[in-house]
């Protein structure tokens, strides 16, 4: 899944989406290298207005947060997990990913959402791990635990790409504070990305500009929705490197960096249509 995304855009003059541009200058959170999920800050999104023929970029909290939960206390539970009262472990709710292909499922909390609340999380690229379980030297055997290579994941010859994402309105009731959360939508991988996230074979739900306008814009039957959710983007459109196991702490996190050991990603068929962004 993807929970390291980067929103460094500062090379561009503009944040275009089919006619409309918004200049890069005048928004001062498009330099982060990465966005940690899992520290639930703020991630830039595209938001439509309500005319739905122009949009705003706004800053969402990271983790989608259903109405129910009441005060912020609830929300370190749901997102930290928690001892139940009968001494069992209550594992914490994963939803700053949320699988393109179930958005819609009538028990699942994203449902309101996807059908009336789509948006689009912004990308410069974005980071998976790719596990390979190397040779135990003393046994000859191959080991129990996978080593991990992290990856950076772009679009060819895009400084920016669009993530399908879903948002929601939550009010603490105990403050009376309302943010906007907001969820990144996954599909699965395709051939290139399989290898890469070769764990869970996931991959964000990158879509062309013309499909980000849908998604974002449109009235969508339920049945289009899930299609669109569920969009992989070509291997040939991609591209990947390894990078730094520390990227993290890196000044610039995308530079590549080649592990001896790692067997490299077989290049990629040259592509059979055109660009489609």
């Amino acid at each position: 899944m993807c929970y390291y995304n980067g929103q460094k855009v500062t090379k561009a003059e503009f944040i275009q989406l089919m006619q409309l541009e918004k200049a890069v200058k005048d928004y001062e959170f498009l330099n982060r290298n990465v966005t940690h999920a899992f520290e639930f800050g703020n991630i830039a999104v595209l938001k439509p207005r309500y005319t739905r023929d122009n949009f705003d970029i706004v800053q969402m909290e990271w983790g989608f947060l259903p109405k129910y939960l009441k005060n912020r206390a609830q929300v370190e539970k749901f997102r930290k997990g928690y001892m139940k009262k009968d001494g069992t472990w209550q594992k914490p709710y994963d939803t700053q990913n949320a699988k393109g292909g179930e958005l819609l499922f009538p028990d699942k909390i994203y449902r309101e959402a996807a059908l009336e609340r789509r948006c689009l999380i912004l990308s410069s690229g974005f980071y998976e791990w790719r596990h390979e379980y190397g040779i135990n030297k003393r046994t000859g055997e191959k080991k129990k635990t996978a080593d991990k290579y992290p990856h950076y994941i772009g679009v060819k010859d895009q400084p920016y790409f669009y993530v399908a994402g879903i948002w929601q309105p939550w009010t603490d009731q105990d403050t009376g504070e309302t943010v906007n959360t907001v969820s990144l939508v996954t599909t699965e991988a395709n051939a290139k990305m399989a290898k890469i996230h070769n764990s869970k074979k996931r991959m964000p739900t990158i879509l062309p500009d013309n499909l980000s306008w849908e998604w974002m814009m449109d009235d969508l039957p339920e049945d289009r929705i899930t299609e669109l959710a569920t969009f992989q983007l070509p291997e040939d459109l991609m591209e990947a490197c390894s990078v730094h196991k520390d990227f993290l702490k890196a000044e610039d996190p995308t530079v590549p960096f080649i592990y001896d050991e790692l067997v490299a990603l077989d290049n990629p068929t040259p592509p059979a249509q055109a660009s489609l962004f």
